[in-house]
């Protein structure tokens, strides 16, 4: 059996042999280990993995995009199952009202009171599936959640659980019937996570374990029957990410690469301060997954995209010719010299 560390007084941690161990230990063995558990139930979403532990490594939410049958739902429950985290999950459609969401008061008949009736955002992983089906109104609903990590019902505040995490699912390809998210609901998003299709030998590979009654499903209840780790380990992982070190020289080049966005000739809105914050912040939790206790500027240009790209807006000039988000966050990289 395998002994979990512990912190000691001074932030170091200790086995039960006594062997003193790096925070930074802490976080990389943990990480190792969920996204080793998450690769074998999901099968050729590698950057998605990634993306879904910087979120929850960085305290943040996640907007999960690709068409139906990539996994999105999986990989939510998965990392969910891994870290001992309560899953909950919302089919937004368009008749869904706020009350289904964070819960309501009903008169009790037997006590003459008003009690709470606490809805599924009362949990730790909220699966926002096809968020974007449901009026402004409903998806306003996770907003005082998403900041504040909060709920105020008939005038009551709830506090949320401190591992709180949305994952938003919207399909790319189908607009019928759906509102688009309000920019200030996007803008919480700490990035966005693109599931494309697997490649040929992915796929080959998943079809080679559904038949021989292999299944993801199957694989996710024999592969995390047991969490790989407790809610008092991730809250360790947490604390040990948010100090990794951020030189001058980064946090310079991240805060240009924001505002550089906002001056493109292709871009209508930029990179708000938000952005510029967000960028930070996972490009910490992409240093510990590398095994760094220090952001490097690799770190940052990786996540460019999946953090900026929800929260531009292209004129509609450019985009009539085809010009895409990623394409303008690339020129921007490209402009923006490199710290050494």
């Amino acid at each position: 059996m395998n002994e979990k560390p512990v912190l000691s007084l001074d932030g170091q941690a200790q086995s039960a042999g006594g062997t003193t161990q790096s925070p930074l230990a802490i976080v990389t063995s943990g990480a190792r280990r969920v996204r080793e558990v998450l690769g074998r139930v999901i099968v050729g979403q590698n950057e998605a993995i990634n993306l879904a532990l910087i979120t929850l490594l960085a305290g943040g939410h996640a907007l999960i995009e690709g068409v139906p049958g990539v996994g999105k739902t999986l990989l939510v429950k998965a990392l969910a199952r891994a870290v001992a985290g309560d899953f909950q999950r919302i089919q937004f459609t368009p008749d869904l009202m706020p009350a289904d969401v964070t819960g309501t008061s009903v008169f009790d008949l037997r006590t003459q009171e008003f009690r709470l009736v606490r809805g599924p955002i009362f949990t730790n992983f909220l699966l926002a599936d096809e968020i974007n089906r449901a009026p402004a109104k409903t998806q306003s609903a996770l907003l005082e959640a998403m900041q504040e990590r909060q709920v105020t019902i008939d005038r009551q505040t709830c506090a949320l659980s401190p591992v709180f995490v949305v994952f938003a699912t919207q399909n790319p390809i189908e607009h019928q019937g759906t509102y688009p998210l309000p920019e200030a609901q996007k803008d919480r998003f700490l990035v966005k996570i693109r599931m494309d299709y697997p490649a040929a030998e992915d796929e080959n590979e998943l079809a080679r374990l559904v038949a021989g009654g292999d299944a993801p499903e199957r694989r996710l209840d024999e592969e995390l029957r047991v969490p790989v780790l407790q809610p008092g380990e991730l809250e360790q992982l947490r604390a040990a990410t948010a100090q990794v070190r951020v030189g001058d020289a980064i946090s310079g080049y991240i805060v240009s690469l924001a505002r550089q966005t906002r001056q493109h000739a292709a871009v209508w809105v930029g990179a708000g301060p938000r952005a510029t914050l967000a960028l930070l912040t996972a490009s910490r939790a992409l240093a510990i997954l590398e095994e760094r206790d220090f952001v490097a500027p690799e770190d940052v240009k990786t996540l460019a995209a999946p953090v900026l790209e929800h929260r531009m807006l292209l004129r509609p000039e450019f985009e009539m010719e085809g010009v895409t988000i990623r394409e303008v966050i690339n020129a921007v990289l490209e402009s923006v010299e490199v710290p050494r």
